[in-house]
């Protein structure tokens, strides 16, 4: 494979992340800037292991992570996009910024990730250099995620309160999406 395949791989594997980077810098805007820094690097991390996961596991596992892909994203998903939605409507801890937890982060990496695995398996039909692809792929998802946190902060900054609710929004969405 040539480095431009795996560069418009590692870009469509890191859409998910980036959307949900976009949701987090909405609705997370009163944060540090390690915090902000600290979900490129997870969703980069996550995507740049799980296909080497992929290319070295994936004959194992391929069936159950091909068969149960969507509907784990939806349900960690749709989960926290549920409960962004739920504190949108009622004010829930209006007083008190948004803190994103490292669980939470963990969950959205997780669940953002998935498809790279599938993604390895193919890597290593095609004999690539998996090292160098999953390296490829986990800069791409950091530097999309990275730009995604500044343009939500700065979207969240003009929606106000809505920016929970559309962020809760964007999630279910994006684990609805995982479903097809």
């Amino acid at each position: 494979m040539v480095i431009t395949e795996i560069l418009l791989i590692g870009i469509a594997l890191s859409m998910d992340a980036f959307a949900v980077s976009l949701s987090n810098g909405m609705v997370y805007s009163d944060i540090t800037r390690a915090q902000k820094l600290s979900m490129p690097i997870a969703f980069g991390l996550f995507q740049g292991i799980m296909p080497i996961l992929g290319y070295f596991f994936g004959g194992i596992f391929f069936d159950f992570i091909t068969r149960w892909n969507g509907p784990v994203a939806l349900v960690i998903l749709g989960f926290i996009g549920a409960n962004m939605i739920k504190d949108g409507f009622t004010g829930e801890d209006a007083k008190e910024p948004k803190r994103l937890t490292l669980g939470a982060l963990l969950l959205q990496a997780v669940a953002t990730s998935i498809d790279a695995f599938a993604v390895g398996v193919t890597f290593a039909a095609g004999e690539t250099d998996i090292f160098a692809a999953a390296s490829i792929v986990a800069a791409t998802t950091f530097t999309l995620s990275l730009a995604a946190v500044i343009i939500g902060e700065k979207a969240g900054d003009r929606l106000g309160d809505k920016a929970e609710i559309l962020g809760g929004i964007i999630l279910i969405i994006i684990g609805i999406k995982s479903m097809f």
